[in-house]
């Protein structure tokens, strides 16, 4: 009897898990772009990206790669696109897994986003400055090595996010119980707790619109494959950041926030102290100083990016 009732619980867990995710995938609308400019799409190696463009084809290309978290997509950007594109092209890119980008069942790593960012800047770009948040700017640091890379900025980058657990990507890649993981994990309170928690000082600046599409980002056909990777620890770099960052020639800004609690000013400081490289501290935030105070970040980074273009120049 004990038997037939824990078969018929699980039974009816199951029977649960499918149609709550049904549902869930049925509210998911179509994700709309949420930065003003022209989409375009670039096929790499079978997967079709979305990005946009914005800002005068003449000017200085700029890339911006958002960073990795179960929603993540470049309306991590959106802020910034417009007071950028007065002065340069901005291409600001939904990287493969994420966003508008299709999400194919694959096992996401470092190497395949690092080699993702370097094809794109190759075949889309003219020796960008490549502007990445927290792990994709491992990636990018990753890319750069083999790239014409004009700049890096980078905010609040790390190259260790969780232990490794190959075992947690295998559970949350299945069908029925990953799916329904992945909805816990993806869910509207578990989004706002992250961006109030970790991606901005002010939990007030954190608006329903950003929740919202966020969400909707999460629960695309395939959204569970890339964060798998992510939360199993399996997308960390087998390289160490500090010491990337002390062999590269490519000139390198870091942007941190104050009161940043995930990746610490400390580690900013570290890789600073050790690579010898420029730091700006954005007061009041966190992880998304550029998301939380747009005009500031768009003048220090302005700022530094002219200072680092001056220099460069005094050098020829």
């Amino acid at each position: 009897m004990n038997i037939r009732t824990a078969l018929g619980t699980a039974v009816g867990a199951v029977g649960t898990a499918v149609l709550g995710n049904r549902l869930l995938a049925n509210r998911a609308a179509d994700l709309e772009n949420p930065i003003v400019g022209v989409e375009r799409t670039y096929r790499w190696r079978g997967i079709e990206t979305a990005y946009t463009v914005a800002g005068d084809p003449n000017d200085p290309d700029m890339l911006l790669c958002h960073g990795i978290h179960a929603a993540a997509s470049s309306q991590e950007f959106a802020p910034i696109v417009e007071q950028l594109a007065e002065h340069y092209h901005v291409i600001a890119v939904d990287l493969p897994g994420f966003g508008r980008s299709e999400r194919p069942p694959l096992v996401y790593s470092a190497t395949l986003y690092a080699e993702f960012i370097r094809d794109f800047a190759r075949n889309v770009t003219d020796t960008p400055v490549v502007v990445a948040s927290s792990l994709t700017g491992s990636f990018a640091v990753d890319a750069a090595t083999e790239s014409e890379f004009e700049q890096l900025v980078l905010i609040c980058p790390t190259d260790e996010t969780a232990p490794e657990r190959p075992w947690l990507r295998t559970l949350v890649r299945t069908p029925i119980v990953g799916t329904a993981l992945f909805n816990l994990l993806a869910s509207k309170p578990s989004i706002r707790y992250f961006y109030t928690r970790d991606g901005y000082y002010d939990a007030s600046r954190v608006d329903d619109t950003t929740v919202e599409y966020a969400w909707h980002s999460a629960h695309q056909p395939g959204a569970r494959y890339a964060p798998a990777s992510f939360a199993s620890g399996t997308l960390d770099p087998e390289f160490d950041l500090q010491t990337e960052l002390a062999a590269l020639e490519t000139p390198t800004t870091l942007v941190w926030g104050r009161d940043a609690d995930l990746v610490p000013l400390r580690d900013g400081r570290n890789l600073a102290d050790a690579a010898d490289l420029e730091l700006v501290v954005i007061d009041y935030a966190t992880l998304l100083p550029h998301a939380e105070h747009p005009e500031k970040f768009v003048e220090y980074l302005t700022a530094e990016l002219l200072h680092v273009g001056a220099d460069m120049d005094r050098d020829k």
